[in-house]
């Protein structure tokens, strides 16, 4: 794994709300990593979320067409837990964010299958259990990412921008609709951001973003992790929160239970 950075590299990442970052694994890495996500999301069916997390199924609408969406494999796989808990990882996220610890919210393997619909534009963070505007996400490409295929896009400096307003991702599937919640965004030019096996991207919480299209016969594998400023309080949403531990929060909650969302990373 290569986990090293540079003040032009943090700076960038800093001003656009994602980096590309290549080579960040090996071929030896991609290969032990990909078979480890492939075995996990075999146990699983069309069952969404690993472990105890909340019961979401595949089903059969236009954003599950989208992509083989698998969550939190990390509660069952030594091997994804290793690469996305390394502390290494957990450094880099904290000095591209500017922030001194950092904890898993979670994983997600994202597998567009073959002609699979296109990601819509979208921000992450306001899906999710918490607010901050420093949650950070990796996307690690297990295979090669094209244009035609659906590679990540990226609106620039949007996560300046964003709020923690939203589209509803499950039933608006208008690739620009986004542009109707932030108008602003429409003058700014995406960036397209293909990778080869073994390449990676960062990209901020609210920084927009989607992917288009499979346009191929083969399968675009890719492995992800979200990951949340230690200290990050719970806004009222369930999200992947198992049921008994959403009932258990009120709102302004400190998120810490290490069962759910693991310490990768404390500067000392």
């Amino acid at each position: 794994m290569h986990a090293s950075l540079t003040s032009e590299q943090i700076d960038r990442y800093r001003r656009d709300g994602f980096l590309y970052y290549p080579n960040f694994l090996d071929q030896s890495e991609v290969a032990e990593l990909k078979d480890a996500v492939l075995a996990a999301i075999s146990t699983m069916g069309k069952r969404k979320v690993a472990g105890d997390g909340a019961n979401l199924m595949e089903g059969d609408s236009h954003y599950d067409r989208v992509f083989t969406q698998r969550i939190n494999l990390w509660k069952i796989s030594d091997t994804v837990r290793r690469y996305l808990q390394a502390r290494d990882l957990g450094r880099l996220l904290c000095e591209l964010e500017g922030v001194p610890a950092m904890r898993v919210w979670h994983d997600q393997a994202f597998i567009k299958e073959p002609y699979a619909n296109a990601t819509t534009l979208h921000l992450d963070d306001p899906y999710w259990s918490f607010y901050s505007r420093h949650a950070i996400t990796i996307w690690i490409a297990l295979e090669e990412a094209t244009i035609a295929n659906g590679c990540l896009c990226f609106i620039p400096g949007s996560h300046q921008i964003a709020t923690y307003d939203n589209i509803n991702i499950g039933r608006n599937m208008d690739f620009g609709a986004l542009m109707q919640v932030y108008p602003q965004l429409a003058a700014i030019d995406p960036g397209l951001v293909p990778m080869k096996a073994g390449d990676s991207s960062f990209h901020n919480g609210l920084t927009a973003h989607g992917a288009g299209v499979n346009m191929t016969r083969q399968r675009r594998i890719a492995m992800t992790c979200a990951y949340m400023p230690d200290g990050s309080a719970f806004n009222g949403q369930q999200n992947i929160l198992p049921d008994d531990y959403f009932r258990s929060l009120a709102i302004g909650d400190i998120l810490n239970d290490g069962q759910q969302n693991p310490l990768v990373y404390a500067k000392e």
